[in-house]
């Protein structure tokens, strides 16, 4: 009898451990010395059986990370890595900005507009299969709807295991295809607080850069492409009457097709940004109008030019997949094979809109900023702006510019729904990628609750 006892604990403290295991990680290979802020990894287990290990990085507020906002991020794609936001956009540490020599290890420095310097961000690798997270059963299923109930139960066993954290107030961001998966979670985890779920989530809000919201949003680039003199006013018009006004299939066909060959020269996450910096994508997720070489599983083996913005996305593969790196970020043995940065195979996409997701948290109060680089192509400013409208809230705060260091950074409205829209000026797809200044400056007053 005592040993059945005792084993039945042992048994239950393994998989206690399964279920949620976290590490310090003290040094990276490429950064020099030791990390000078905390940085943790593990994995927490999801699913009826926790067959789904999904892995996290958490870097707390370097400022109050016992009052300061907590956040979970989840990168766009689908199905692309966490570490993209950590180390290309808004995390502590990016890459070095100088010439990739091959067989080394890409070099890391501090990045000076982190994020992390006012909220507590958690990192986490959606869905299963993607970065270092997997699935102790073959074959998982993968998709809009799998991610939404994963990133739910993810959350609330995170916080089980850091009670110390349970109090603070909680966001979660994105961007890009994420705009679709997020606004579905804050309503999950809402919900389930009025079930009562344990534990409690201090649930405030979300954040979605440049969100991709209906399967439409792609239709309106020629839209963004007519008001930056990129295609005639014949040809907009003819698109409005073909395609929007009195739709004729047939006849909005021949307009795209034109419209494809006047853009194919045309860098569709920067339209500032030379062709050649995309020029090491496949050219299936170039054709891909809505894509953008950070959505991208595979890499071409040739670097693009070190002024690229695209550069950094060559390095991240190679410094991931580089001798030491998974070790250091205490990554499960044999878990994972080459490490991917995005891997949307079988992923399915069955959320068609996360509109009405929106109207729902409107409803319920929750806080939300909505920002967007204005160059973007991919998924222009202008769709956005067309569902906030549809949302048919008033205005509160109308348009006007918001400043970094007295210059104009871009320009905000806000509604009485508590929905911040703000452009970002000069940016592209991934906001913070092109403006990382401009963008902590609009990400620490909106988390702090004051004025853009």
């Amino acid at each position: 009898m005592f040993e059945m006892l005792l084993f039945a604990v042992l048994l239950l403290l393994i998989t206690a451990q399964m279920a949620t295991s976290a590490s310090h990680v003290h040094h990276l290979p490429g950064f020099e010395g030791p990390l000078p802020f905390h940085l943790e990894t593990g994995y927490v287990g999801v699913g009826e059986s926790e067959e789904v290990q999904l892995f996290y990085y958490f870097i707390p507020s370097e400022r109050n990370p016992k009052e300061d906002p907590l956040m979970l991020w989840i990168t766009g794609g689908p199905c692309c890595s966490s570490l993209s936001g950590l180390l290309l956009e808004i995390g502590p540490i990016a890459f070095a900005v100088e010439e990739y020599k091959a067989g080394q290890v890409p070099k890391l420095n501090l990045r000076p507009w982190a994020w992390t310097k006012v909220c507590s961000i958690i990192f986490a690798d959606l869905p299963v299969e993607t970065g270092f997270s997997y699935s102790k059963t073959p074959n998982p299923p993968r998709g809009d709807y799998e991610l939404v109930h994963h990133a739910h139960q993810f959350l609330r066993k995170w916080l089980l295991e850091h009670p110390e954290y349970s109090s603070n107030q909680v966001y979660l961001g994105a961007d890009s295809y994420s705009g679709i998966t997020v606004p579905p979670i804050v309503q999950e985890i809402s919900n389930g607080n009025e079930r009562g779920l344990d534990p409690w989530i201090n649930i405030q809000g979300y954040l979605l850069g440049n969100p991709l919201t209906t399967r439409n949003d792609i239709d309106y680039k020629i839209e963004l492409a007519h008001r930056m003199a990129l295609v005639s006013d014949e040809l907009y018009m003819s698109w409005l009457k073909n395609c929007i006004d009195s739709p004729n299939e047939s006849s909005c066909s021949r307009v795209k097709d034109y419209y494809k060959k006047l853009s194919s020269g045309i860098n569709v996450s920067n339209i500032l940004d030379p062709k050649y910096c995309d020029t090491w994508v496949p050219p299936k997720a170039i054709e891909d109008s809505w894509m953008r070489r950070s959505l991208v599983e595979n890499f071409h083996e040739h670097l693009p030019p070190l002024s690229c913005e695209s550069y950094p996305y060559f390095l991240i593969n190679y410094w991931v997949n580089y001798e030491g790196v998974s070790k250091a970020v205490h990554a499960r043995k044999g878990s994972v094979g080459k490490w991917q940065r995005c891997n949307d195979e079988n992923y399915v996409k069955d959320i068609p809109s996360s509109f009405e997701y929106h109207a729902n948290l409107s409803k319920k109060g929750y806080r939300s900023l909505i920002y967007s680089g204005d160059h973007d192509l991919a998924i222009p400013y202008f769709t956005t702006q067309e569902w906030i409208r549809a949302l048919n809230y008033s205005i509160i705060d109308d348009w006007r510019p918001w400043l970094s260091k007295g210059q104009v950074a871009g320009y905000t409205r806000t509604y009485a729904n508590q929905m911040t829209f703000a452009t970002v000026k000069g940016a592209g797809h991934l906001a913070p990628e092109y403006k990382p200044e401009e963008c902590f400056v609009m990400f620490s007053r909106w988390i702090s609750k004051k004025p853009l």
